[in-house]
């Protein structure tokens, strides 16, 4: 009875340096070009006098996508290596000889000390192979995503720059301000927010230059209209304002040189050609928008 029990161990022994540990052939995404398409989103930001909106909802998913793919690559890897080491583990132990086992010279609770560390690998490499081949099909579909990010991005570059004709005539259109007075806005950006204080409450503020700030914060052009305190979610009579105001920017838009507005989550950009247009989750009520209504000016 006892030859049985042991020769099931040494058996469990074979499977545990049999098991296979599959390896991921999805293609990985390549973060060396996401730079790239970054640096020539960037351009366009610079040439249309703004950050496009289209392109930075794309670039922040590629991140994303590109950053969960490398994280879960690297956990790949290391469950990769526990199975490797308990493999090694288990061979450094040595297996069972079945004859030894019968002498009177070797103590039963060392032989069975052996065959339940033996069972004990067995068991987690077992289990660390289940969690590697959970952890492949993530991999592949995160891979896959993140490269689809990556050439959406892409077209999406291209898409904008056979738009230069139009942009530039709008361009042309609003002509070029640079900001003055002591509020350090340009003038169009002073006389689009005295017209919406006219029209609209604001009884939490108006947020409009942000020295050092690289985009149009930075450059006189944006203001933020408050529909609630900072960081609490606008609702009731507060959102309907926010909605009013997003609605009445978008018919005045052309009027006043709105370039683009930012609203619960979603954007209107002129350039990339109107209407409303999902974002990611930028993580946080002010970064998602739901707490003030961002306009942004030619």
């Amino acid at each position: 009875m006892r030859t049985g029990r042991f020769a099931v161990l040494v058996a469990v022994l074979a499977g545990l340096l049999a098991i296979p540990a599959p390896q991921s052939a999805a293609a990985a995404p390549s973060p060396a070009e996401l730079r790239k398409l970054t640096k020539q989103a960037d351009q366009l930001n610079k040439l249309y006098r703004g950050q496009i909106q289209s392109l930075e909802e794309i670039r922040v998913q590629a991140k994303k996508a590109t950053d969960t793919s490398s994280g879960l690559e690297a956990k790949l890897k290391a469950a990769q290596s526990d199975v490797a080491r308990i493999a090694q583990t288990a061979y450094m132990v040595g297996p069972i000889d079945g004859l030894r086992l019968l002498t009177t010279q070797v103590e039963p609770h060392q032989v069975l000390g052996q065959a339940a560390n033996m069972t004990y690998m067995a068991n987690e490499r077992t289990e660390r192979v289940k969690s590697i081949q959970k952890l492949i099909e993530k991999s592949k579909e995160a891979k896959i995503e993140a490269s689809d990010k990556i050439q959406k991005l892409k077209k999406e570059i291209k898409v904008m720059q056979g738009k230069r004709r139009e942009i530039e005539r709008l361009l042309n259109k609003y002509g070029f301000q640079e900001p003055g007075g002591a509020d350090g806005l340009t003038p169009r950006m002073v006389s689009v927010r005295a017209e919406i204080m006219q029209n609209f409450p604001m009884r939490y503020g108006v947020g409009c230059l942000r020295p050092g700030d690289p985009g149009e914060h930075g450059k006189g052009r944006a203001c933020d209209f408050m529909m609630s305190r900072g960081g609490t979610m606008a609702a009731g009579a507060d959102g309907a304002n926010g909605d009013a105001l997003a609605d009445w920017l978008i018919k005045n838009g052309a009027r006043l040189g709105v370039m683009y507005i930012i609203w619960k989550q979603r954007y209107y950009d002129i350039r990339s050609g109107g209407g409303w247009d999902p974002m990611s989750d930028r993580g946080g009520v002010t970064a998602n928008h739901y707490d003030h209504v961002h306009v942004s000016v030619f």
